[in-house]
């Protein structure tokens, strides 16, 4: 396809799009000269990067990817917000491949005026009065059929205007027009509201198009419904389209706001000594771009941040008045001297939280955003160092006989001796390996707590397997516990005649122990060998844990059906196996569960308020254990009907 550049680059361009993110978001291709040449916007980035390196592609379409030498994604929050950062980079940099495509409007606003008795109406024109703007919208459609609900709403003034222009000045009159005697307007002009009970109205409509809809939406819904039943088909269709307007229009937007104050955004990600920065630069009230920076540190968050702060601001890039921040408030009055000795002044820094809640929760999105690109950012990073620094730091530090390629990892969950289970979750080259996920239900140690047999049973029936069907050992066994535990793994070892290497970690001040050692080994808490491990027996973890409540669910389920009169044990087996959940019992229709699982209906409907009512138990408990309740009744009572299937490989129960 690339008849200009190497084979090799088509290739790691190729390679790229098949890791891009699976969100929606913006693309951009540089060329050799690292000018960007196209920008584009995709509701899944990878389908759209990848779309360009598949297939019979046109001419225009071969003769840009010819040029590409980089790609850079920018993830936004929605498909929405793609198009309009799209626009703006497009208008910014005036791509090569852009200009044929684009016709460089500006997408309409709609605009409340800085008046006395302020008008609405749509414009593609900002003016710095004092007007409120919300936009823009690239859907014109919608913005008419939104200006149509709230002409029919709410009745503000339409003289001196129309809804495309900005108008005329207010005029008082001696009589009202035909928009007072059809209901459309109250008449501002003849004193017949004042300004006060006027500015209701525009509070409300401010409101709709701030995003606070919810009721609307329900009775324009239910009234879509009676039409669409009473057959005013025609009526239905406008009530349908109302409701998707205000869908697509209430949003609002955090990568165009109208606020002309510069300001930056900054998040971070970190994963062991790696750090990825994203700084999003708002000026003139729209969003000009996203920058990312990649560090290596073994500093503390806080000195991490400060060091980038001040490197990433100097005389030919000055800080804007604001300074978002992402993470929790801390004292920078160090920075702010720093600020003004640099350049004289100081910007205001600020965390979520410091402001209004309207303003905090546009910045909250902002900053939401940048972290996922962050996030994204180490990934990638990640990805393309691989584990191999950290294994050999595994090496190094516990002394192990070969680099552990191949990890597995055990953990027991139980409740007080019930449902004993054991989860092996296998990592190869520091990445799950979820196809070699098992479940282990124990029968060794039923109705007794004994963590040390079951971990021996555990661990031998699983490489008592392995060494019978000759398949591959690891090279590294993970124990989600202390020193017992691991001299258990290790005895077993021994017995199967197994080389691999057996550490584990304890919880209380991440510990690793080795076999019959007398002290711990402790790493740093940033150190890469610890992070694998941390990362390897938290999956163990959740993996048995999940296990576990799902065998516990039955014993819950099944007391709630049967204290229903005439369902015994068969009846409350047939109606679990028919739903499966709590939940699905709640939401069948009683008709369904009595057909389905063979009851009367006067049983299926108490069966149905029965699972109600336990839902709201659980309901109730869930709550109490988040306000940090220890009763007795505050354990147990989640609702376990959750399927993990999907949480790693199909369960398999090895013998």
């Amino acid at each position: 396809m690339n008849t200009k550049g190497p084979p090799e680059n088509i290739l790691s361009l190729k390679a790229l799009a098949h890791d891009a993110p699976l969100e929606p978001g913006v693309y951009i291709m540089r060329d050799r000269e690292n000018r960007i040449i196209y920008v584009g916007k995709a509701r899944v980035l990878r389908n759209r990067l990848v779309s360009y390196f598949s297939g019979a592609k046109d001419i225009k379409t071969a003769t840009l990817v010819a040029h590409v030498e980089s790609i850079e994604t920018i993830i936004t929050a929605n498909e929405y917000e793609a198009l309009l950062l799209e626009n703006t980079l497009i208008k910014q940099h005036g791509p090569k491949y852009n200009i044929n495509l684009k016709d460089g409007k500006t997408y309409p606003v709609i605009r409340i005026t800085a008046e006395e008795f302020p008008r609405i109406f749509r414009t593609r024109h900002i003016l710095e009065d004092g007007s409120r703007y919300f936009g823009p919208f690239p859907n014109i459609t919608a913005v008419d059929t939104m200006l149509d609900l709230i002409d029919k709403l709410f009745p503000l003034r339409k003289c001196g205007s129309s809804r495309n222009s900005r108008g005329g000045p207010f005029r008082k009159r001696d009589t009202p027009c035909m928009y007072y005697h059809i209901g459309r307007c109250e008449a501002p002009c003849c004193g017949k509201i004042d300004a006060a009970a006027y500015g209701l109205h525009v509070e409300r409509v401010e409101k709709l198009l701030a995003g606070e809809t919810e009721s609307l939406i329900m009775e324009l819904t239910e009234a879509m419904h009676r039409a669409a039943g009473e057959q005013r088909f025609e009526r239905a269709i406008r009530l349908r389209d109302a409701v998707t307007a205000i869908g697509e229009l209430s949003a609002e937007s955090a990568v165009v706001d109208f606020d002309g104050e510069g300001r930056d955004y900054i998040a971070w990600a970190t994963e062991g000594v790696f750090t990825t920065f994203t700084v999003f630069s708002m000026r003139g009230g729209k969003m000009t771009g996203r920058e990312l920076f990649r560090t290596r540190s073994a500093a503390e968050e806080e000195e991490s941040l400060e060091t980038f702060i001040a490197a990433y601001y100097v005389p030919d890039r000055p800080p804007p008045p604001r300074i978002y921040l992402a993470g929790e408030s801390r004292d920078f009055s160090g920075l702010d001297r720093w600020f003004t000795g640099q350049f004289g002044r100081k910007p205001e820094l600020y965390f979520p939280g410091e402001n209004s809640p309207e303003e905090d929760r546009r910045h909250r999105a902002i900053l939401a955003m940048a972290r996922q690109n962050a996030r994204e950012d180490l990934r990638q990073r990640l990805k393309e160092r691989g584990a191999g620094p950290a294994l050999d730091e595994l090496v190094r530090a516990l002394g192990l006989k070969t680099r552990p390629e191949r990890i597995e990892g055990f953990d027991i969950a139980q409740l007080d001796g019930k449902h004993p289970v054991a989860s092996l979750i296998s990592f190869k080259n520091g990445v799950p390996d979820r196809k070699n996920y098992r479940y282990f239900k124990l029968r060794t140690v039923v109705g007794m707590v004994d963590d040390f047999a079951a971990m021996r049973e555990a661990v031998r029936r699983r490489y008592s397997r392995l060494i019978r069907e000759g398949k591959e050992l690891p090279d590294l066994v993970l124990i989600d516990g202390g020193i017992g535990q691991v001299n258990a793994a290790q005895g077993v070892f021994k017995e199967l005649g197994m080389d691999s290497d057996v550490v584990g970690l304890a919880k209380r001040d991440e510990e690793l122990w080795l076999p019959h050692a007398r002290q711990p080994v402790r790493l740093s808490k940033r150190s890469e060998a610890l992070k694998v491990l941390q990362f390897v027996r938290d999956e163990t973890h959740r993996f048995a844990t999940s296990f576990n409540q799902r065998l516990r669910s039955k014993d819950l389920f099944f007391p709630v059906l049967e204290s229903v009169e005439g369902i015994g044990p068969k009846r409350a087996a047939a109606v679990m196996k028919a739903y499966r959940t709590l939940s699905a019992i709640a939401a069948a229709p009683p008709e369904d569960l009595a057909e389905r699982c063979g009851i009367s209906p006067p049983a299926a409907r108490a069966v149905r308020a029965a699972a109600k009512l336990a839902l709201e138990d659980q309901e109730a408990a869930r709550r109490r254990l988040t306000r940090g309740d220890t009763g007795p009744d505050a354990y147990g009572k989640t609702d376990t009907g959750i399927s993990l299937a999907a949480e790693a490989a199909e369960p398999d129960y090895s013998p």
